[in-house]
């Protein structure tokens, strides 16, 4: 009795089949066989330079020169390892490099003390100093059996945060390692050292990230929570800011709450000090506003739009993600660019 061919067995010989046919074309010169090659892996490579980079933007420009530079190497590529090792190796080495041209992303919380929700807003520091969130809708990549985090909770922002506080190579072994669960022998490829060095700077790596890192993930709150409950509560958040209804946003939040505004390095911490900001400032009476919800960092989040007379619609205010506690709002991060809403699949403004 002939067996039947196991479907996964026969999809996986397929795709290593078509893998060397456009490896071959490409090695030839062929730009598109190129370009089919390296688009499987475009997503999770570019999520892997923005866990690097903690910057849409800047993984944008790593992921590019990444491409540019395996096209030019692909004649040298010699397979002793599989092609996605080779080209995180590419892109490893392109973060680290861009990360030696300018200083770590961080967010107010590690740039200034908290502010008097009194006091004027601080100026806006419009330098590259910001993290920025990253639309999550379409975050895949394979995660090896060593892995210690799943995809979604290694883009939060707590946890892209404390990345940026880690030496550069720590941070490639740390996101190599327990993000993507490449062996140290695999890692040490990768970043050109020792399994040895590479577990001695995971250890390094572990000890500060884990300081940094609240108790419980956002994606096990959000699973406690449950999908009805964020829904509702999303809608309620929404409602309340879309009528200026500070009273409203202020029942949801946890009584440490905090609300961060990169670019502005001022930020106020407790519910009654970010109640005040709100009636000072955003939720004062004198701004209409539109919500659209979304997801950005594995969390949920809210492109916030604001009435424009001349256009005679909401266009582009900012990107607000919210982080949650038991069910309360316990830090609300708003963007207050526009910027950071073209990187999501959001409309250019909205009809009045």
């Amino acid at each position: 009795m002939t067996a039947t061919p196991d479907p996964a067995t026969t999809a996986r010989s397929t795709g290593i089949a078509r893998e060397r046919e456009l490896l071959k074309a490409a090695r030839d010169g062929d730009r598109d066989a190129f370009g089919r090659l390296v688009e499987r892996f475009r997503r999770e490579l570019q999520a892997h330079c923005y866990r690097m980079l903690g910057s849409y933007a800047d993984a944008e420009d790593a992921l590019q020169e990444t491409r540019l530079r395996a096209w030019r190497a692909l004649p040298r590529f010699e397979e002793r390892s599989s092609l996605r090792s080779w080209l995180y190796r590419i892109a490893t080495n392109a973060c680290l490099r861009a990360i030696e041209r300018r200083p770590k992303r961080v967010l107010p919380i590690d740039y200034a003390p908290a502010a008097d929700p009194h006091d004027r807003p601080a100026e806006p520091v419009n330098d590259p100093v910001w993290l920025e969130p990253y639309p999550d809708t379409d975050l895949e990549g394979l995660a090896g059996p060593e892995a210690r985090y799943e995809q979604r909770e290694a883009v939060e922002l707590a946890f892209i945060a404390a990345l940026q506080h880690l030496p550069a190579r720590q941070r490639a072994v740390l996101i190599l390692r327990d993000v993507l669960g490449f062996s140290a022998r695999e890692t040490a490829h990768v970043l050109e050292t020792t399994p040895v060095s590479v577990d001695s700077a995971l250890q390094r790596a572990h000890k500060a990230v884990d300081e940094r890192l609240p108790s419980q993930s956002q994606q096990r709150t959000l699973r406690l929570v449950g999908d009805d409950e964020l829904s509702q509560l999303v809608e309620r958040y929404v409602a309340a800011w879309e009528r200026n209804d500070v009273d409203a946003v202020v029942s949801m939040l946890a009584e440490d709450a905090r609300l961060v505004m990169p670019p502005l390095p001022t930020w106020v911490s407790g519910r009654e000090q970010v109640a005040g900001f709100l009636r000072a400032y955003p939720l004062s009476g004198t701004r209409r506003w539109q919500m659209v919800p979304t997801s950005a960092n594995g969390q949920p989040a809210l492109a916030t739009y604001s009435w424009d007379a001349q256009t005679a619609a909401f266009m582009p205010h900012s990107l607000s993600v919210l982080t949650l506690r038991e069910g309360k709002i316990e830090e609300i991060t708003a963007f207050l660019t526009p910027e950071p809403l073209s990187y999501f699949n959001l409309p250019a403004s909205i009809a009045g």
